[in-house]
């Protein structure tokens, strides 16, 4: 009896994207902490200023499902960050306003994000940090895109409470 090697033989790419999305994702918290907001609620109005979106736009755009985005705008709203407005063309949905409160706080975290971004691609050599950029970027606007449908629930990495 041949025993067939079941050790991988090629790179892990689902756990190293997937563990790489999640250390960015601390990085960031920790460092938008600082301005006491966490980067789903920062993400939701940098989607949403200046422009007329509905929430279930801002959502998509965020990639949020409706809970989640529900318990965001609550979150935003209470905080006084942004607030839900009736959408002119349609009384069942609702825009997403960002306050002057909110604008402050995008212009704060602006330096806080690029300086997180910059940091981690700063472990790049610089002609590599753009072809990792390119790459990516052709990857999630392609076959990374959408989800696909699938049988099995899968689900998101949850955050820790602290």
């Amino acid at each position: 009896m041949t025993t067939e090697p079941l050790a991988p033989t090629v790179l892990d790419v689902t756990g190293m994207v997937v563990h790489a999305g999640h250390v960015l994702n601390t990085r960031l918290a920790a460092a938008l902490a600082a301005i006491d907001v966490s980067p789903r609620n920062y993400c939701v109005l940098v989607h949403a200023v200046d422009r007329d979106l509905t929430q279930a736009q801002v959502a998509e755009l965020s990639d949020l499902d409706k809970t989640t985005m529900v318990v965001t705008m609550d979150e935003l709203e209470r905080t006084g960050l942004a607030e839900r407005r009736p959408a002119p063309s349609d009384r069942r949905a609702r825009i997403i306003v960002v306050t002057d409160a909110g604008r402050d706080l995008i212009r704060a975290g602006r330096g806080i994000v690029d300086g997180v971004h910059a940091e981690v691609l700063g472990t790049l050599p610089e002609d590599e940090r753009a072809m990792f950029l390119s790459a990516l970027s052709r990857l999630v606007g392609g076959v990374l895109a959408k989800p696909v449908e699938s049988e099995v629930n899968v689900r998101r990495a949850r955050t820790p409470k602290r």
